[in-house]
C-alpha cells in the first residue's frame, strides 16, 4: 500500500505540469519568464487553499538550483528563522542560493516578518510566502515593496477534471472511475486540486476495487463543508458580491451569493445588518419602506433563528434587489460629513442659538425666531463659512468613496 498521499504523489514537478493557471504561467507570463531570465524574484503567493502555492514555490526552487528550506507560520519558532538564516549564510559560502517558503506568512506577526527584512534585502534568503489572505492586510509594506505577488486563481471545473483525469491514468483505475463520479468530485473540489484529489483517493478506497460511482463519491465525501472563513477574504468577498449584486438589481446573483454565505455557516445577523445598512445607503429616499422592511427582517431572524430565517432573508433580499435605487441622502450625509469635519470651529449663527437671559436676547441671541411650526427665518441656518455649499443636492452625481469599511469595499 503506497502511504503517500495521492495528492502529494500527482504534485507537478515542472511549470509545464501545472493546470489552470495560465494568467501566470506560459509564453510572456510572469513565473516562466522568471524562470527563463534564471533570476530569483521574492514573490508572495496569494489564492485560495489547494492551488497549488506550495507547488510553484518547489518548482521554483528547482528551476534556481537553490536549497529548498520550507517553514509554516502556524508552527514556526523564532528558533527556526535563526536556524533557516544560519543554513543559507552557509549556503552562501557554498554558492547556493536558499529558497525560503513561508507557507500562511500572514500568520507571522510583524516582529518575524519585519526579522526577514535583512536577509531579503542581502540576497542571502530568495522568500516566497504563500498566504489565502490579501497581503494588502496581512503582510508587512516593507516585504511587499520587495516581492512581487502574484495571484494564484482557484480551479475551474476544467482543470480540477484535467487533474482528475491524470491521477486516474497514473494509478491505472480509468476504467474503475465513472466519468459522472469524476464530474462529480470536481463539482465539490470549490477549485481544491488537493481536496480533489483526496476525495478521489477516499472514493477508491471505498469502492475496494469495485466501480467509483456517484454514490461512491457521496458515501466518501459526505457533506463538503465550504472554504469560508468568516473573518478572512472569502467572508468579505461573499458579502460584498451580494451587496453588489443587489445593488445592481441582479435577483439571481442577490439569491446566489446569499445562499452560499448561509450554506457556508455565515451569522444570518450579520446578513440581516448589511442589509439594513443598505435599504438606506442604496435605496433610501427611492423607497423609503424598505428600511422598516430590513429592520423587521433583522428582527424576525432573532425571533425565527435558522434554517426557516433563510426564508425572511430571502424573502426580503429580493425586495431590496428589485427596489429603485437612490443615494441622495447617502450622499448628502458624506457632504455634511466632510464638511462639517474642516469646519468644526464655525460659530452657530447667534440668531439661531437659545437666549435665556436678558443680555443674550439684547445681543441679538434667537433674534426673530418665533414658536411656530414650519417658521422659518429668511436667513442662512448655516455657519458663515459654511452658508455657500449645497449638501443635500439630489442633481449632482456622487463623487463620494462610499466603499464600506466593515466588508473592505462593499
Amino acid at each position: 500500500m503506497n502511504r503517500v498521499p495521492l495528492a502529494e504523489r500527482m504534485r507537478p514537478q515542472t511549470l509545464g505540469e501545472v493546470v489552470g493557471q495560465d494568467a501566470i504561467i506560459g509564453d510572456g507570463k510572469i513565473l516562466t519568464e522568471i524562470v527563463k531570465k534564471g533570476e530569483p524574484v521574492n514573490l508572495i503567493f496569494w489564492g485560495p487553499p489547494g492551488t497549488g502555492k506550495t507547488t510553484l514555490a518547489r518548482i521554483l526552487a528547482h528551476e534556481y538550483s537553490a536549497d529548498f528550506v520550507e517553514l509554516s507560520a502556524v508552527t514556526a519558532k523564532k528558533q527556526d528563522i535563526t536556524d533557516v538564516v544560519e543554513r543559507a549564510k552557509v549556503n552562501w559560502n557554498l554558492k547556493i542560493r536558499t529558497v525560503l517558503f513561508v507557507d500562511e506568512i500572514h500568520r507571522f506577526n510583524k516582529a518575524q516578518q519585519d526579522a526577514f527584512l535583512p536577509h531579503v534585502e542581502s540576497g542571502l534568503i530568495i522568500l516566497i510566502g504563500a498566504t489565502t489572505e490579501n497581503p494588502s492586510f496581512e503582510v508587512i509594506s516593507p516585504l511587499i515593496s520587495r516581492s512581487r505577488v502574484v495571484v494564484v486563481s482557484a480551479l475551474k471545473k476544467d482543470g480540477i477534471l484535467e487533474v482528475l483525469k491524470r491521477a486516474v491514468k497514473a494509478e491505472k483505475v480509468t476504467k474503475q472511475v465513472k466519468k459522472d463520479a469524476l464530474e462529480l468530485i470536481a463539482e465539490l473540489s470549490g477549485g481544491d486540486a488537493r481536496s480533489a484529489l483526496g476525495d478521489l483517493e477516499l472514493s477508491l478506497s471505498i469502492a475496494n476495487g469495485q466501480p467509483v460511482t456517484k454514490d461512491t463519491v457521496i458515501t466518501a465525501v459526505g457533506r463538503k463543508v465550504p472554504n469560508y472563513d468568516k473573518s478572512g477574504d472569502y467572508h468579505y468577498d461573499n458579502i460584498s458580491a451580494f451587496i453588489k449584486s443587489m445593488r445592481g438589481s441582479d435577483v439571481d446573483a442577490t439569491l446566489y451569493y446569499l445562499a452560499r454565505m448561509v450554506e457556508s455557516g455565515e451569522d444570518p445577523k450579520f446578513i440581516a445588518r448589511r442589509m439594513v445598512i443598505f435599504a438606506s445607503e442604496d435605496i433610501g429616499l427611492a423607497a423609503s419602506a424598505a428600511l422598516n422592511l430590513a429592520v423587521s427582517c433583522f428582527e424576525a431572524i432573532e425571533r425565527v433563528g435558522m434554517p426557516e430565517g433563510g426564508i425572511i432573508l430571502s424573502h426580503v433580499a429580493t425586495v431590496l434587489a428589485k427596489a429603485p435605487k437612490n443615494r441622495d441622502s447617502y450622499d448628502g450625509w458624506a457632504r455634511a460629513q466632510e464638511i462639517a469635519h474642516r469646519t468644526m470651529g464655525a460659530p452657530i449663527p447667534i440668531w439661531l442659538r437659545n437666549a435665556p437671559t436678558k443680555l443674550m436676547k439684547e445681543l441679538g441671541f434667537g433674534e426673530g425666531q418665533k414658536w411656530e411650526a414650519g417658521f422659518h427665518l429668511d436667513k442662512s441656518y448655516l455657519p458663515e463659512e459654511v452658508a455657500g455649499e449645497r449638501i443635500f443636492d439630489p442633481s449632482a452625481k456622487s463623487t463620494y468613496n462610499h466603499n464600506d469599511k466593515n466588508t473592505k469595499n462593499s
